[in-house]
Parts: C-alpha cells; structure tokens; sequence
C-alpha cells in the first residue's frame, strides 16, 4: 500500500511503541490516525538511540522496562492495519535489532503485517544493497534520512534509493524540540528536489502549530516526534490518547499549546 499525504502539509506522527505499555500505545495510534496523523512511525524502543534526544530516550527505556521488543511493535501494526485500513505505517528502527531478527524475517513479518515502509535510522544508502533488495522483495518502501550536511551526490543517491518519502533533517544532532527552525532545511528540501518527485518530511525540532505551518510553506510534510512523546510522558496513560488527538488537531486549527490535562 502506498503511503499517503492528504493533507499540505502531511504529518508524519512518531511514537515510541510501549510508553507507558502497549495497550496504550494502540489506543494512543488510532487516537493520532483518527485526528488526521498522514503517516504513523511505529518507534521500535532501542537502548541506545544514538540519534535522540533526551524525551526519546526517557521513552525508549519505559517501553524496555515493559519488555517491548521488535516483535511486539509488529503486532501492534498488524492490529493497526486491521482496525484502520487505509492508515500509512512505517517502522522506525535501529539496524541491530532487525538484525537479532534476521534481515528476510523481519521484512517478511513487516509485509505480514501490512506495513507500508521502514526507516532505519542507522542504515547509510551505500550500504544497503542487501537491505533494499530484501525491502523490494517484500514490497516495502525504505525510507532514508537526508542531511544538511550531505553533498548532492550523496543527496542523489539516497533519493534514488528512498520510497514512500525522503526525510529531510533540518538540522544536525539529536532530536527534541526548538524554538525555532533550522535554516538549513528550506535549502535542504530545495536541494533534495532536483532529485526526487517523493513527498519531503522534514523532521527533527518541528514541535509547534507554527513550525508545523512553516514546514508547509516549503516541504510536504513534517514529522513530530519528541514533541508528541512528551505529550504522552506528561498526560500519564489514562489521558495520552486524548491528548495526542488535540495535539495533533491543534496544528491545523491554530492551537499555541496542546492541553495536556492536569492529574
């Protein structure tokens, strides 16, 4: 199934499976895809996500404490695509625990699944020959990461590579939220578009209505990661879903601030 962008700007929704426990994370899913989430990042919990920032990490290591493992993540996915069929699913990994899997078997679980793609955060395109072919074997789209640093031959290649969408990182480092935006990600996009038609995501700091807007003047989507974990870890899990949902209504309808209720 392809991914989907109905909206300008498209939101791709990151979630960390597993904070505070699976049940929650489920409900927390429909909640973000029925409030009009374009895409779900179903975040593999990892204990050394190199990659995030300090709301992430704090998350990773709940969903660990509760047993989380890659496994549970596709199971989670296989509800999700049963329950919302026309919902646009990507894994969001580190290499190694795909790895324990076993490379075929994970991607033949995620195709079971119905998955629509994966981003392995720590895969770099020249070197993921086998990677792509094991993802083409089983219909899925590999999503990479493009960043600011990266010179245009570099910026071809992983746009030759991506599928489903390129994710533009606005800036370097980890990730977590910001005041403001990086410069560097309009010129990014603009760069990443003499290679690609593929919808372009810009991620990494985007956690409010107008950056969210802002986004939207340049790229196609953008991706909300730390922003809406923290949602979670601060609404405690009888009102995360609820939360996640104003949240995620809030950067269309002009809300400053999503409410996180009180407890």
């Amino acid at each position: 199934m392809p991914l989907h962008f109905q909206n300008r700007p498209g939101l791709v929704a990151y979630l960390t499976i597993g904070d505070p426990d699976l049940e929650t994370s489920r409900a927390i899913c429909l909640a973000a895809i029925d409030a009009g989430a374009d895409v779900l990042e179903l975040g593999v919990p990892f204990s050394d996500p190199v990659a995030d920032g300090p709301v992430i990490q704090r998350a990773s290591e709940r969903a660990l404490r509760n047993g989380t493992r890659l496994r549970d993540v596709l199971s989670l996915a296989a509800d999700l695509r049963r329950e919302r069929p026309a919902a646009s699913l990507v894994i969001f990994s580190y290499l190694n625990p795909i790895l324990r899997m076993g490379l075929e078997t994970f991607c033949a679980a995620a195709e079971q699944a119905g998955l629509d793609g994966v981003l392995v955060t720590d895969i770099i395109v020249e070197e993921a020959a086998e990677y792509l072919k094991a993802m083409r074997r089983h219909h899925l789209a590999p999503i990479f990461l493009a960043a600011p640093t990266s010179p245009d031959a570099r910026l071809e290649r992983i746009a030759a590579a991506s599928e489903g969408f390129v994710y533009a990182i606005s800036r370097v480092g980890i990730t977590g939220t910001q005041k403001s935006l990086a410069s560097d990600a309009e010129q990014l996009v603009h760069r990443l578009r003499r290679y690609t038609k593929l919808p372009i995501a810009v991620g990494f700091g985007v956690s409010t209505p107008e950056h969210f807007a802002a986004v939207g003047e340049f790229a196609d989507a953008a991706v909300i990661g730390s922003a809406l974990v923290a949602t979670i870890e601060q609404a405690g899990p009888e009102h995360a879903p609820s939360s996640i949902a104003r949240f995620i209504e809030g950067l269309r309808g002009g809300l400053r601030e999503p409410a996180v209720p009180a407890h």
